[in-house]
């Protein structure tokens, strides 16, 4: 079994300091993460909220060492002052499931078709814990009546594609959960599911992290989904945190012109009748990242000096970080 994690105020629970992820080929490289640096503490949750192809879900595989060969990844990943960049394979099998869970987007692809939802969950148990039979079993219908799925004895029987989308979510957090994390991954969980399922599981799991005091990073390209479930979000574009605060603050007011497009075009309450704001073009390729700002070309506030040089993430009041070269130190409010 592996060490507990134990963040400090010293040593958060998340560490990463100038995060670079390239994926090199023969023809080309790419730069999908481009200088990430975020923390989380513990029992807080991080929404990470951009574009598809913005660098979301591969920051948060370079956390768990799941990136494939050809990724070439460099800079500080700490995981409850862990080094996780030098584990080896039997410390990342200990760390994986054990220390940090990861829920996947895709229920149906990340579970086993041919184990029962009891029996997966059993041996997750078992591996980490080490348990009798008995009580790997114990745990896995304690488990599915956590996460609410109703007939829990009846369900541990069952095979993934005997349940709902909603009920192979649930089962997937509960797999999640199994040896008690204090970590836990969100790759999308909820982007295949209809609106009143995606909003009974994000509940669900606002109350599981709450009960369970876990940290949570959560990935979504939905503003919705971050206000319902964050307790701060960092905004990613072409592989870098263009804003960084907690998530009132943010949406009551957004610093970087990337942040008032995705919440100008997010549909609310009060919109009857209003046009939604579009951002133009599209996300930049990220084997040719633009010199400058890379959402320029896309920026309806523009100005000459947004191609001058990558501007910097700089705090704007306490708690709050934007990568613009218009947002003046002091605008916004923190949240309070």
């Amino acid at each position: 079994m592996s060490a507990a994690l134990k963040p400090t105020p010293e040593a958060p629970l998340i560490r990463l300091r100038d995060l670079h992820v390239k994926f090199e080929s023969r023809d080309r490289t790419v730069n999908a993460v481009n200088g990430v640096d975020l923390d989380l503490a513990a029992g807080e949750v991080l929404c990470i909220l951009g574009e598809s192809g913005s660098g979301k879900s591969v920051t948060l595989r370079a956390l768990m060492k799941l990136l494939p060969k050809t990724a070439k990844v460099t800079g500080e990943i700490k995981v409850g002052g862990r080094d996780v960049q030098a584990m080896n394979e039997g410390q990342l099998a200990d760390f994986r499931g054990g220390d940090v869970a990861m829920i996947f987007q895709e229920p149906m692809t990340a579970l086993d078709p041919v184990f029962t939802i009891g029996r997966q969950i059993a041996e997750t148990v078992q591996r980490h814990e080490g348990a009798s039979r008995s009580a790997d079993d114990a745990r896995a219908l304690e488990l599915l009546e956590l996460v609410q799925i109703p007939s829990a004895k009846r369900r541990l029987s069952a095979y993934p594609h005997e349940l709902s989308g909603g009920l192979r979510q649930r089962a997937m957090i509960a797999v999640a959960l199994a040896c008690r994390p204090k970590l836990l991954l969100a790759d999308e969980p909820t982007t295949a599911l209809d609106a009143t399922v995606q909003i009974q599981v994000l509940l669900l799991l606002r109350s599981l992290q709450e009960q369970l005091g876990m940290g949570v990073v959560f990935v979504t390209h939905d503003l919705g989904v971050a206000g319902e479930i964050a307790d701060r979000v960092a905004v990613m574009y072409a592989g870098k945190v263009v804003e960084e605060g907690p998530v009132g603050a943010l949406m009551a007011g957004p610093l970087h012109p990337y942040a008032k497009g995705l919440l100008g075009a997010t549909v609310h309450a009060g919109m009857r009748g209003k046009r939604l704001t579009t951002i133009p073009g599209a996300p930049p390729m990220l084997d040719k990242v633009p010199t400058g700002c890379a959402f320029a070309p896309r920026c309806a506030e523009v100005i000459e000096g947004c191609q001058d040089g990558v501007p910097p993430l700089r705090q704007i009041v306490p708690g709050r970080q934007a990568r613009c070269i218009r947002v003046a130190p002091g605008e916004g409010q923190p949240h309070i």
